[in-house]
């Protein structure tokens, strides 16, 4: 096959993975209804937390990670060592295409195709590909996450932040504790454009915490608790 036909399959693949709306369609496999206009109207697994019931967005979350871990999976099944552009990377060819499928699978999960390109804020499809490609960012990642929404009871904030601290543990790890990480400096910036998305993906949510408006998990803010 064509080396540029591959990627497009590999991108065009990775997107439609992403956007499979979990959310979507169990609101209306199990409840009838759609996860649009319930709530926020996000098609993502925190919406279903607060209108369906924390067991099915535990069962969102855990498929949304999915989606994130097989499209970057999947690439070595259909990518071989052959690339259409010149690789100029100090990464192998198959990374270098994990990290644009994962991007692919990030973009279909908050514009999906099957959801009248809505869908979820990219967090949970973002925290499989970091499982996949970036494992210890990935655990920073969630300690500052647990951190946040303990102090605060936003998860968006939590969730942001957390997206935001990839790019800076690695940039950490690799120039201060003198960490050797292969292809860092695609890394690196693949989980910058990341972070950027996610935190557009999250601009609502961010204009409703500057107006103390956003939606707040009061039971999730225990340090709030224990101070008093």
């Amino acid at each position: 096959m064509d080396p540029l036909l591959r990627l497009i399959l590999i991108v065009v693949q990775s997107y439609l993975i992403g956007s499979i709306p979990t959310a979507l369609l169990i609101s209306k496999k199990f409840f009838g209804k759609d996860i649009r206009n319930l709530g926020s109207g996000n098609v993502g697994s925190t919406n279903v937390f607060r209108t369906l019931g924390w067991q099915w967005g535990i069962v969102v979350q855990v498929v949304d990670i999915i989606k994130g871990f097989v499209a970057v999976g999947l690439v070595a099944y259909f990518f071989d060592t052959q690339m259409p552009f010149v690789n100029r990377t100090p990464f192998e060819d198959a990374t270098v295409v994990k990290l644009i499928a994962g991007l692919c699978a990030v973009v279909g999960h908050i514009w999906s195709v099957f959801a009248g390109f809505r869908g979820g804020k990219g967090i949970n499809t973002s925290v499989g590909i970091l499982i996949a490609l970036a494992p210890v960012e990935f655990g920073v990642a969630v300690g500052i996450f647990m951190l946040l929404l303990f102090a605060s009871g936003y998860v968006s904030l939590g969730s942001i932040i957390a997206a935001a601290s990839v790019p800076g543990t690695m940039a950490i790890r690799h120039n201060i504790l003198g960490v050797q990480i292969e292809g860092y400096q695609v890394m690196v910036h693949a989980f910058i454009v990341l972070a950027l998305i996610v935190t557009y993906a999250h601009r609502s949510n961010i204009a409703r915490l500057l107006r103390g408006t956003e939606n707040r998990f009061a039971k999730l803010q225990l340090f709030r608790r224990v101070s008093r």
